[in-house]
């Protein structure tokens, strides 16, 4: 396993594989991305441990995602059981994988608290835990940094684990060497990824523009129930193209 550079348009066809292999198997994708939001929901909301506990099972419950992507993209149709593929691969990878887990939520509560200090936790708060943040909150200036502050630092974290997972799991590398081969593979590859991130947020604002559309032609109601909806197919098909970025990110 080596890291593979790509062109930096690339990462367009990345978007293009993931939403063209999720229009394959559109229920069990979209399927199994509603399952996975449930189980992270349900899970962050038990008592204390609800949150850090959500936050350790993301990388797995990711490679359940990028799983299922490979086996739509190979045109068989992805069962639910695929969505714990990190944990029928063998103790020792489930126990990489756990402490992959445990890493990012650490990573993720450290970007928090850090944010936490510019605007006593306003963000971390809404972020974390859905709370109610009024308007004037959001537009305050202590909020604001605070949101600079977060985003700017995650973005670092989400590069570490970009990858991660899914060497983990298919390609039996060490945690903390995953990080960083998942980090070099992101750098190698920016520009590709500056342009997949790109094309995902104009998929993003022009389904905006067309749910917004059908609203002013059908009525405001119509808003309320399409654009969740809406929101949650678009995820679906970004998660769907993660597996894209991975398949050509290395070599064997």
């Amino acid at each position: 396993m080596k890291l593979h550079p790509v062109s930096a348009r690339t990462g367009l066809l990345w978007v293009r594989e993931g939403i063209k292999t999720f229009w394959r198997q559109p229920l069990a994708l979209s399927g199994l991305f509603f399952l996975f939001m449930a189980v992270v929901s349900v899970i962050s909301v038990l008592p204390l441990i609800g949150t850090a506990l959500a936050l350790a099972l993301l990388p797995a419950a990711t490679l359940g995602l990028m799983a299922a992507a490979r086996e739509a993209s190979a045109g068989k149709f992805p069962m639910p059981t695929v969505l714990a593929s990190a944990f029928r691969a063998g103790k020792e990878r489930l126990t990489a994988m756990l402490q992959l887990g445990a890493y990012y939520a650490a990573g993720f509560l450290l970007v928090m608290g850090i944010s936490a200090l510019f605007d006593g936790g306003q963000f971390a708060q809404m972020y974390l835990g859905g709370g109610n943040v009024t308007a004037e909150t959001i537009q305050s200036d202590d909020f604001q940094t605070a949101m600079l502050v977060g985003m700017t630092l995650y973005l670092p974290l989400a590069l570490l684990f970009w990858h991660a997972p899914a060497l983990v799991h298919w390609h039996g590398v060490s945690p903390i060497k995953s990080l960083f081969f998942s980090f070099m593979a992101c750098w190698q590859n920016k520009w590709a990824m500056l342009v997949y991130l790109l094309g995902w947020l104009g998929v993003f604002v022009l389904g905006g523009v067309v749910v917004s559309l059908i609203a002013g032609l059908m009525g405001g109601a119509v808003m309320q129930v399409v654009l969740y909806p809406a929101a949650l197919l678009m995820a679906a098909m970004f998660f769907t193209s993660f597996y894209f970025t991975f398949r050509d990110s290395f070599a064997e």
